[in-house]
C-alpha cells in the first residue's frame, strides 16, 4: 500500500537531518529577506553553492518535499516561497461611497506617469522563469518597465503581441534574463529573430535591440556558479556546461538588472519627470480629499 501524501495543515516531526537542512534553508532566507519569496529552485541552488548540498534532480526532488511538509507543519512560512500556477481574478467592490473614494485617495497616492517617456530607448524585460517574475518586477517596476515570462514565448501570438508593442517605438530594447542551457539559448535567439522580423514588417523604422543580460559563461565563472543538473529530454545541439538562472544570488541578479536599465536612461530626463508627476500626485489627492 503506497502512503498518502499529509493533506492541510499536518503536523510534522522530522528527522534530525531534516531539521538541520532547515536550519540551513533558513539562514539563506533571511540573508535574502529583502527578495522574497523565492523559488524553491533559488533554494536548491544556494544551497548548493554554499552549503554543500547535492546537485541532482532527486536532491532537488527531495527538498521539494521537505519544504511542502516543513510549509504545512508551520516550520516555514507560506510567504517566503513562491510557487506559481494559479491565477486569482477578483471583480473590485466597496461597503460605502467613502471607501470607494478612500480608495481612490489610496491610489491616487501611487500615480505615475509612464517612467519611460522622455528615455533614448524604451525597455522591457524577459524572464525566462515565471516564478522569478515578482522579483525582477520590483527592480523594474520604479523605472515603469514591463516585465514578461518569455517561457511563455513559444506562443506565435505572444510574439506578435511584442513585436506589435516594440514596433510603437522609434527605438526599444528586449532585456533578457534566463538559463544558458539548450532550451534557454533557443528560446533567446528565436525570439529576437522572430519578434525582430515580425517588427521591421509592421514598422521598419523601429531600431530594436535584444540583450541577453544573465546567465552568461562570464557571469557563471566570476560568481563560481553551480552547473545545472542535464535534462536528458532536451536534445538541441548545445556545448559547455549549462547554468540555471536560479543559480545567481537574488542579489547579484538583482544588481545585474539594475545596472543594465541604469545605463540606458537619461537621468535628467527622469528627474524632470518625477517632479511632473509630484505635482500631479498632490493635486489629485487633494481633489479627491474634497469629495468627503
Amino acid at each position: 500500500m503506497s502512503r498518502q501524501r499529509p493533506r492541510g495543515l499536518a503536523p510534522w516531526s522530522p528527522s534530525a537531518a531534516k531539521l538541520e537542512l532547515l536550519d540551513v534553508v533558513r539562514d539563506v532566507l533571511s540573508e535574502y529577506s529583502e527578495h522574497l519569496p523565492l523559488t524553491i529552485r533559488q533554494v536548491f541552488y544556494r544551497l548548493v553553492g554554499a552549503h554543500g548540498y547535492d546537485k541532482t534532480e532527486a536532491a532537488y526532488a527531495s527538498l521539494c518535499e521537505t519544504l511542502g511538509r516543513a510549509r504545512r507543519a508551520g516550520l516555514i512560512p507560506f510567504e517566503v516561497i513562491r510557487d506559481d500556477g494559479t491565477i486569482v481574478r477578483t471583480p473590485p467592490a466597496w461597503d460605502s461611497a467613502d471607501e470607494m473614494i478612500a480608495a481612490a485617495i489610496k491610489a491616487a497616492e501611487n500615480f505615475r506617469l509612464d517612467r519611460q517617456r522622455g528615455q533614448p530607448v524604451r525597455l522591457i524585460l524577459c524572464v525566462e522563469a515565471g516564478g522569478m517574475v515578482p522579483q525582477i518586477e520590483r527592480i523594474a517596476a520604479p523605472y515603469g518597465i514591463p516585465v514578461h515570462s518569455s517561457g511563455g514565448f513559444d506562443s506565435l501570438t505572444a510574439k506578435h503581441d511584442l513585436a506589435r508593442l516594440l514596433a510603437r517605438w522609434r527605438c526599444a530594447c528586449v532585456l533578457h534574463v534566463g538559463d544558458h542551457d539548450p532550451s534557454g539559448v533557443h528560446v533567446f535567439s528565436s525570439l529576437a529573430e522572430d519578434v525582430t522580423a515580425m517588427a521591421e514588417r509592421l514598422n521598419m523604422s523601429a531600431e530594436i535591440e535584444f540583450s541577453r543580460l544573465a546567465v552568461t559563461p562570464d557571469q557563471a565563472a566570476t560568481m563560481n556558479l553551480p552547473s545545472a543538473p542535464p535534462k536528458p529530454t532536451d536534445r538541441r545541439a548545445f556545448a559547455g556546461d549549462t547554468w540555471q538562472i536560479e543559480a545567481i544570488p537574488p542579489d547579484a541578479l538583482a544588481e545585474i538588472v539594475e545596472q543594465a536599465i541604469l545605463t540606458r536612461r537619461d537621468p535628467a530626463a527622469t528627474d524632470a519627470l518625477l517632479a511632473e508627476e509630484s505635482e500631479i500626485r498632490a493635486t489629485l489627492i487633494s481633489r479627491l480629499a474634497g469629495l468627503r
